[in-house]
């Protein structure tokens, strides 16, 4: 430590930001309103003489479960399937992967031989650092977690083969494979592809594939990453993938479309599971996204429009924590090419404490081991930092206010 960080120092640098009385958060990647209102035209479409899909269905009326043709179109690319093995659905892609779960709890999957219920024990592994809502889904119903350690190119490969092929209790794996939730990982191909080629002990073995960040890049770089329905159909495990993602961070995040790409029996499965619940989705809504983002190139334009907003506020906290936190001993963080989250990781047993002081000046950040099932991260080091919402002067000045609180923790006795 320098005398440039000496503990009298931080701790002056910390009460001075407290003294600002700030009212900072950063626990949410919501989009900003500049990014919502790049979609505002949606909110006058498709207009009040349009409400005809190409194949003249009336999106007025009930009907058309797997969504519009059209629509199943334009996202066929983002999913890595044909349109026929795609369903556009209501917003949003998490009220999806809950369904999938709750109909396979009640109901199996079409591979299976008893609804998942029915099991003595069902497992999900959960790559960790992860994301809180795929963890609750499992809490809330009582599956068992087993966390598996995420890398730079996905998740510990060997570990994840080793207990898919020995337990036929796992069920299932979420799999954030494309700018990870919280770190920013992409799978590697080869990951990718042992994923889908890995044998399994149970025969309705699901990988629970939420690329919610397909198309969110933070650089010139669009990062591509291999298709694992591609993949899996040609080792011979076609059902194995149900892949989810959403225009949730695309158009406007609470009045999006969620969507499902799968093999032809699972997108028949879920269909008929669907079928008790509703009369088909919201077919103007659908309409309308057809209208406004055109085609796949429209969907890369705007995301483009979102890219400018976003990245600064990015590099702003990136800026501030090499500046401030660059040498402090056990801290360090990732620098993602996409996606809407920074991991930070702080010496074993200090991110409550951070986020605690953190909190005392103003700030608020997402709850240390929300990254973990059951809230609980074992080593107490992993942070969650959202720079999507607040405007860039605030993430700036919020990204101070972590660093003065890493550093109290680690230096001066806070």
């Amino acid at each position: 430590m320098t005398s440039a960080s000496t503990p009298s120092r931080i701790q002056d640098g910390y009460n001075a930001f407290k003294a600002k009385r700030l009212n900072l958060n950063l626990t949410r990647g919501k989009p900003s309103s500049a990014q919502l209102d790049l979609s505002s035209a949606l909110l006058a479409l498709p207009g009040p003489d349009d409400y005809l899909a190409e194949d003249g269905t009336d999106c007025r009326n009930y009907g058309v479960l797997q969504g519009l043709p059209e629509a199943r179109r334009l996202f066929s690319g983002l999913l890595g399937a044909p349109p026929d093995q795609v369903v556009v659905a209501n917003n949003s892609s998490l009220a999806l992967m809950h369904d999938a779960v709750a109909f396979a709890l009640l109901k199996g999957t079409c591979d299976s031989a008893t609804p998942w219920s029915r099991e003595r024990e069902i497992s999900f592994l959960c790559p960790v650092p992860g994301y809180d809502r795929h963890f609750r889904i499992c809490e809330d119903y009582g599956i068992k977690m087993i966390p598996i350690a995420l890398g730079d190119d996905g998740p510990d490969i060997e570990e994840v083969e080793r207990l898919v092929a020995s337990d036929a209790s796992i069920k299932a794996m979420w799999c954030m494979p494309k700018y990870s939730n919280p770190t920013g990982d992409v799978y590697s191909d080869a990951v990718i592809e042992r994923l889908a080629a890995m044998p399994a002990a149970a025969p309705d073995f699901r990988l629970f594939w939420d690329n919610a960040y397909a198309v969110h890049h933070l650089t010139a770089e669009r990062v591509a990453i291999a298709n694992v329905l591609d993949l899996s159909a040609r080792h011979g495990h076609a059902n194995r993938p149900f892949v989810f993602a959403s225009t949730s961070k695309i158009t406007l995040a609470g009045a999006g479309l969620a969507l499902f790409a799968s093999s032809a029996a699972n997108i028949k499965w879920l269909l008929a599971r669907v079928t008790p619940r509703t009369i088909g989705p919201d077919k103007i809504n659908q309409l309308r996204h057809v209208r406004f983002l055109q085609d796949e190139a429209g969907i890369h334009a705007l995301m483009e429009s979102h890219r400018a907003i976003v990245a600064p506020k990015f590099q702003a906290v990136l800026d501030v924590f090499t500046s401030m936190l660059s040498g402090t001993p056990g801290v360090s963080w990732t620098t993602p090419k996409g996606g809407y989250f920074i991991s930070l990781s702080v010496p074993r047993g200090g991110a409550r404490r951070v986020v605690q002081l953190a909190k005392e000046a103003g700030l608020e950040l997402t709850p240390a081991g929300a990254t973990h099932p059951h809230g609980r991260d074992p080593d107490d080091r992993v942070i969650r930092i959202a720079p999507t919402f607040p405007d860039l002067a605030d993430v700036r000045q919020a990204a101070e206010g972590v660093a003065w609180s890493v550093l109290m923790a680690c230096h001066a006795g806070g």
